[in-house]
């Protein structure tokens, strides 16, 4: 079996967010952590640690539970879900949603901007000779994949309408994942039409989708490139934070032989 890694590296020094919500990582180096030892070991000098060593275990992070590769819970995309439920929040999304078998769609070709349909995920599923099986999670590889840490990542790649996230998960399909920095179309972009036409409903329609079926989506997966169209499994368990509306995922592709 082999694994293909689907996660960005947590990278402050790597354009995958806007400016505000980068996050900020600071580091300790071995030896400047050796006062912090010593509280667990009273009398023992900092000569007298292992190599006059402490650890490298002081990692301080400031970041959003949006940054990096990470799952987003129906919470994060309106209150309600199924027809005016409580919607979930990450701590409650059903593990068995995240390790199933993986389906891969290729929009590479698709405009920045473009919002996929119903009637071109259908005819991707045709393209492919895939039977869409419930709880099977489909991954989008966008044009946003090859552009990930330049200066254009946050504008590129299409985006998932409505009409095309129903789509999925009136067939069973309870997580899904792009490449792109959002499941919606690229909000610039997004805005030029809201602008032109005055339509607020293209605003996060994708994501407004899940009031309607509750699902989650993974956001900045990576190699997608690399996988088959289908015949492997993904495992993208989140980390588990009390009310979240998302948990940061080490995505990755189980794939056989």
């Amino acid at each position: 079996m082999r694994f293909l890694d689907l996660s960005i590296t947590l990278d402050p020094e790597v354009i995958t967010d806007p400016p505000f919500m980068r996050p900020t990582i600071a580091y300790q180096t071995h030896e400047q952590t050796v006062a912090e030892v010593q509280g667990f070991f009273p009398g023992v000098t900092a000569e007298q640690f292992p190599g006059g060593q402490g650890f490298a275990a002081s990692e301080t992070l400031t970041l959003s539970t949006h940054n990096g590769t990470h799952l987003d819970a129906p919470w994060h995309y309106h209150p309600t879900m199924d027809g005016g439920k409580p919607a979930i929040t990450i701590d409650e999304v059903p593990l068995d949603w995240c390790f199933r078998p993986g389906v891969k769609l290729d929009f590479r070709d698709k405009p920045d901007g473009h919002v996929v349909t119903a009637a071109e995920m259908a005819a991707e599923f045709g393209r492919i000779g895939y039977d869409l099986q419930p709880l099977d999670i489909v991954l989008v590889n966008t044009a946003a994949g090859a552009a990930l840490g330049g200066p254009d990542f946050l504008g590129r790649g299409c985006g998932i309408g409505y009409e095309a996230t129903m789509w999925l998960t009136s067939r069973g399909v309870r997580v899904t994942g792009t490449d792109a920095w959002s499941w919606d179309a690229p909000f610039a972009l997004t805005g030029k039409k809201v602008a032109e036409t005055g339509d607020t409903s293209l605003i996060w329609e994708g994501h407004k989708a899940g009031r309607d079926i509750g699902y989650c989506h993974m956001e900045k997966l990576t190699n997608l490139d690399q996988l088959p169209n289908h015949g492997f499994t993904v495992s993208c368990f989140p980390a588990k934070i009390k009310r979240g509306s998302a948990g940061w995922t080490r995505a990755v592709a189980i794939l056989e032989g």
